[in-house]
């Protein structure tokens, strides 16, 4: 049994829904359980219509008839006829968005996030479904939500494993003996089934949630790379593709920000020693990356760049240690604000961490820091990580670059710099 993962970029249109049915044509009589994520940027394009509508702007209803436009051309390009079921199922999606926006916001926030920016993926895995059958496949379309039960922590539902494996080895294995599944990536639902999200970018972590539950031999992840690079391509002109890592140099990749993987996908597949395959969709005869429990070592340095940093430098305002008990209460503060902390330097009278720039919420946290502490902050750095670095790699990354920052330990080196 095996999990397909498909993203964003290889269903932005029809064509790449033809690409996908091609694919997974090619393993018809295998048991498949197909994992995808809203189509192209909808996904962004439904979080600008959350922040409307929350704050009552007057494009809120021009974003959804933009999103509802999007779909019915991708529909209307594979159902040609007009008549398709498939159109009023689609429609019929949006409909629950347009039941939200009758009303004024009563909700929080990241409650009415995941109530809304969620049906990308419905619609999505609507029009999937429908084509796969189409094409001569039998194929059974899931709510992602009836199996991934999730705490109320709204856009980072934790997720509630044991209940979940249960719901999911309830059914699936007689359903996947008879047909090819579709479901969705990135959406749970709590015990009063009200969806959630898993944190963006989430689908691969469902992908990872299916697998485990179902004891996978393999999960593929289809990009629109050939695989893990070694680094970028938006920042080398020169990148390597990695053909293996293993679960630890994954995990420690996708810790730092390396983004062709989710951070929470490999715990659950190392967990059950599921082979995780990274693979392009354009090129699908490429081998592509294989993470599976391995010793070897990254054959090549590998480059993680993060830019639009924040440097934040916390003092005590009485002059003294930075002690357990500040620490306990800055990381309280962070999570409160839901900043995500990517470097951090202790001393004994102050503590510095580099955060991504996410706009309000960075002001209101250093706001409230300053209630307790001195606050020094920096803007405009960038973070460059290098996995199995050496004086080379360095060398290279700071060309007109002033080192702000930097940390080593045996295998990382991580560099908060300026540009010059």
């Amino acid at each position: 049994m095996q999990v397909f993962k498909f993203g964003g970029a290889s269903v932005k249109d029809a064509d790449g829904v033809v690409n996908l049915g091609r694919i997974v044509s090619a393993y018809r009589g295998h048991q498949l359980l197909i994992v995808v994520s809203a189509m192209g940027k909808t996904t962004n394009l439904l979080e600008r219509l959350v922040q409307q509508y929350f704050t009552q702007a007057d494009d809120t209803y021009d974003l959804l008839q933009q999103a509802k436009r999007y779909h019915e051309d991708i529909v209307q390009a594979l159902f040609p006829d007009g008549n398709h079921p498939v159109y009023n199922e689609v429609a019929n999606r949006f409909v629950e968005i347009e039941w939200i926006l009758e009303e004024p916001p009563m909700d929080p926030y990241d409650y009415l996030y995941d109530q809304i920016v969620a049906v990308g993926e419905l619609v999505s895995t609507t029009i999937i479904s429908h084509y796969l059958h189409a094409i001569g496949l039998t194929t059974k379309w899931l709510d992602a939500r009836d199996y991934i039960l999730t705490d109320n922590t709204h856009r980072e539902g934790r997720v509630a494993w044991e209940v979940t494996e249960a719901r999911i080895q309830d059914n699936l294995p007689d359903l996947l003996e008879h047909q090819l599944l579709v479901t969705q990536g990135f959406i749970g639902s709590t015990s009063e089934n009200f969806t959630t999200t898993l944190g963006r970018e989430g689908s691969d972590y469902s992908a990872a949630i299916f697998a485990a539950c179902l004891g996978a031999e393999s999960v593929t992840i289809w990009k629109d790379v050939p695989g893990v690079l070694n680094a970028d391509p938006k920042w080398f002109d020169q990148t390597e593709l990695i053909p293996e890592l293993s679960y630890l140099d994954a995990i420690e990749l996708t810790y730092y920000g390396a983004t062709v993987i989710h951070p929470k996908t490999i715990k659950p597949l190392q967990n059950k020693n599921i082979t995780l395959h990274v693979k392009s969709f354009i090129d699908i005869e490429n081998g592509g990356t294989q993470i599976r429990s391995t010793k070897e070592s990254l054959p090549v340095p590998s480059f993680i760049f993060k830019v639009n940093q924040v440097l934040i430098s916390i003092l005590p305002k009485d002059f003294s240690f930075i002690v357990e008990d500040n620490l306990s209460d800055i990381f309280s503060r962070f999570h409160a604000h839901k900043i995500k902390v990517n470097m951090m330097h202790n001393s004994a009278v102050s503590f510095s961490v580099s955060i991504d720039n996410t706009g309000d919420n960075v002001e209101a946290l250093l706001l409230d820091l300053r209630s307790r502490y001195d606050i020094r902050h920096q803007i405009g750095l960038e973070l460059i990580t290098i996995r199995y670095y050496n004086q080379q790699t360095i060398a290279r990354v700071l060309v007109e670059k002033e080192i702000i920052m930097e940390l080593k330990d045996s295998y990382t080196c991580q560099l908060l710099v300026r540009k010059l």
